[in-house]
């Protein structure tokens, strides 16, 4: 007959697994500390301070924030920012779904398809900005010359201060699309079989099938894509920088290109970490409106 270890020896056992446990999670332990919230922190502090780079820091309290907020060219940036946001979020998870439902077909050759939509997610921001600004260029640009062919004349599309911000948000979306198509193509295939079928058997039709049963099931996938899509979209930078600098006028300065001002053009890095303070709020808030309202509904469909 097997005896139970005595007391000592059993809360000896869980201590040294306890110490492995934590070995085992020191270098990312290491790792979120190191590159996550030390910026963080360093950031909320040079917030508080006078540096102008090359002279010593000034401690000036909330002097950066009382600035900050009778500032008009910040509260411009966020509303800018905002409407690239709003271009942005709904046409990355709009098309992305649409393309997971497209790809979702097991014909021959799909996976070279998907691999397909993927490639503009793998190049680098930069290589993409130029290649669309060639794209959108109004004398020798691609699009205008294929509108011409229907007798169409182009317009200035990174030149005019209404087209500029559409148009660098269809970069935006066309370079995202594939990449959160994955997930989206992910949930899908999770969705058992069964429940197609047995929608099928009640005589749904694949539209009814689509909003019953497909939509409330990728809801997960859903809050993921959208909390990772607007984080992505307010912490655009590397495009528009390539693309527009910012212009026409300040039509497509978003927030984060007004951060690159502050801090290397006017080189006045306390006052352009206040601003990154300002906009890790926003993007804090968003998110967790997001996952608090997606969370409410997934608890309310699980249960009912």
């Amino acid at each position: 007959m097997l005896r139970p270890a005595p007391r000592g020896r059993r809360q000896r056992g869980r201590g040294r697994q306890t110490a492995a446990a934590y070995a085992l999670l020191a270098p990312s332990l290491v790792g979120v500390l190191g590159f996550l919230l030390a910026p963080v922190v360093i950031v909320l502090v040079l917030s508080l301070f006078d540096w102008k780079l090359l002279a010593t820091p000034e401690f000036v309290g909330l002097a950066n924030y009382q600035k900050l907020f009778a500032d008009s060219d910040v509260w411009h940036s966020l509303l800018v920012t905002l409407y690239y946001v709003a271009i942005c979020v709904p046409g990355t998870t709009i098309l992305s779904l649409l393309l997971a439902l497209l790809v979702d077909r097991k014909l021959r050759g799909m996976k070279y398809f998907r691999a397909l939509l993927v490639i503009p997610w793998m190049a680098t921001p930069v290589a993409l900005g130029l290649v669309w600004s060639w794209i959108f260029d109004p004398g020798r640009g691609a699009l205008n010359q294929f509108l011409g062919v229907f007798g169409i004349d182009g317009p200035a599309w990174l030149s005019s201060p209404v087209l500029a911000m559409p148009s660098v948000a269809a970069v935006h979306i066309w370079q995202f699309a594939g990449y959160n198509m994955l997930f989206f193509l992910a949930g899908l295939q999770n969705i058992p079989a069964s429940l197609r079928e047995a929608s099928s058997l009640d005589g749904a039709s694949p539209v009814a099938h689509f909003f019953t049963i497909t939509l409330p099931l990728l809801r997960p996938t859903m809050l993921f894509v959208l909390i990772t899509n607007v984080i992505g979209s307010f912490q655009a930078f590397d495009t528009i920088f390539v693309m527009t600098e910012g212009g026409p006028g300040d039509s497509t300065e978003v927030t984060t290109y007004l951060i690159y001002e502050e801090a290397f053009k006017k080189f006045d890095f306390g006052y352009a970490s206040t601003i990154s303070v300002l906009l890790f709020a926003v993007v804090l808030v968003a998110t967790i409106t997001q996952f608090v309202y997606f969370e409410r509904r997934t608890t309310y469909e699980v249960s009912g």
